[in-house]
């Protein structure tokens, strides 16, 4: 098949089964650039200088449904990681109330289809961070109250009661309050989110969830041998869980090349004064200027596809997913610059062969029944268990 042909059947394939994307951090893009100020950056019109993601690209895309990702952070602590938590809610509510012929908020995998049955892109949203709790599981449950259907428990640190993949190990995994949290995420119904955890922390979830979890955004260890990518046991394992791992774009974690030019070019950032994640124009400016100086090495959506094709091999077709993080990531992958590229990647499939049902698993239904699946759980759970009322300092001293 050529190129063309598959780009048209990838196309096809998708105005019937869209993607439902796991990770995207378009709100935090709009409280850096513009402070939530939604007419300096009206995503009904084309935004490609300035942000991976717009209404006409993700339509380009084929995106039926959107994890918009309500992180802040890990500096942010306490009260303070709760009330821009709250702000980024604030903001995905906007989006939609602003462009109600294009989203539609969805809270339950009903919702989600039903904004598929009318035309509009499912708007999901997901805490990225632990921190963003303060180590309460009220605030767990005014969150899922807003509309927050899972929790990163983790981001790049560590939270009290949780291990970061890229951080010092402290608590070996989880604590008995992390086991707590995943426990009443269980009871209302919130995936768990294995993305950005340590391993040990991945295999303590997987022993105390009762429900399954998800991978946001996070691709093969085994293929690009990155802390924030998933090792085979734990992905061999997400059968017998239910759960859904959901591979990322970010060129570090799929590419082994690209490693470490990526850690010299945060060091570049770090002496210029800007953070690591910044996507600013003008520390994306700083980074270009690196990358004149300094070529970067380039994955291509192939370089993905290859995650894909080891994550079906280990963990089976029903246990992934997409979770592209734009608009969180400074470089994208050839071919997949924007959230116009899923075409792209599903092309590349077809041409090694996937058949039809298994990418309209990957792109819709894996993600719609992980959802599904946690609200059944939960249904059951809240029969015979009251809200944790439980703290740290009891749990943990």
């Amino acid at each position: 098949m050529t190129d063309k042909a598959a780009l048209v059947r990838a196309r096809t394939l998708l105005a019937e089964h869209p993607v439902i994307d796991g990770h995207n951090d378009l709100p935090w893009a709009l409280r850096e650039q513009v402070g939530y100020d939604l007419d300096r950056r009206d995503i009904a019109q084309d935004q490609s200088a300035r942000l991976h993601t717009d209404l006409a690209r993700l339509r380009a895309g084929g995106v039926g449904g959107q994890f918009w990702s309500v992180y802040v952070k890990a500096e942010y602590q306490g009260d303070k990681a709760v009330s821009a938590t709250i702000e980024q809610i604030d903001c995905v509510r906007a989006l939609v109330a602003r462009y109600p012929e294009h989203l539609q908020l969805a809270r339950t995998a009903d919702e989600l289809e039903a904004a598929r049955a009318n035309g509009r892109i499912a708007s999901l949203m997901g805490a990225e961070g632990g921190h963003s709790i303060a180590c309460s599981l009220a605030t767990l449950r005014a969150l899922h109250e807003l509309g927050v259907r899972y929790l990163t428990l983790t981001h790049n640190d560590n939270v009290p009661w949780a291990d970061s993949a890229t951080d010092e190990p402290a608590a070996k995994g989880l604590t008995r309050f992390g086991v707590e949290v995943v426990r009443e995420m269980n009871r209302l119904g919130m995936l768990v989110d294995l993305s950005h955890v340590a391993p040990d922390t991945m295999r303590d979830a997987l022993g105390a969830t009762r429900a399954p979890v998800i991978f946001s955004h996070s691709s093969a260890r085994a293929v690009c041998n990155h802390p924030r990518n998933i090792p085979d046991d734990v992905l061999a394992a997400l059968p017998a869980n239910g759960g859904v791992a959901m591979a990322t774009f970010v060129p570090q974690f799929v590419l082994p090349e690209a490693i470490e030019w990526s850690k010299r070019a945060q060091d570049v950032l770090r002496e210029q004064g800007f953070d690591p994640l910044d996507t600013t124009p003008e520390a994306l400016e700083a980074l270009r200027v690196y990358e004149a100086a300094n070529p970067r090495p380039v994955a291509t959506a192939g370089t993905v596809a290859d995650h894909l094709d080891h994550m079906r091999d280990v963990a089976g077709i029903d246990h992934i997913g997409i979770g592209g993080d734009y608009d969180g990531t400074a470089f994208t992958p050839q071919g997949l610059d924007d959230v116009a590229g899923y075409p792209n990647l599903v092309a590349e499939l077809i041409t090694r062969g996937w058949s039809e049902a298994d990418l309209a698993k990957l792109t819709w239904h894996n993600a719609v029944r992980v959802l599904r699946d946690a609200e059944h759980v939960a249904r059951d759970l809240q029969r015979t268990e009251r809200p944790s009322i439980a703290t740290i300092d009891q749990l943990d001293g």
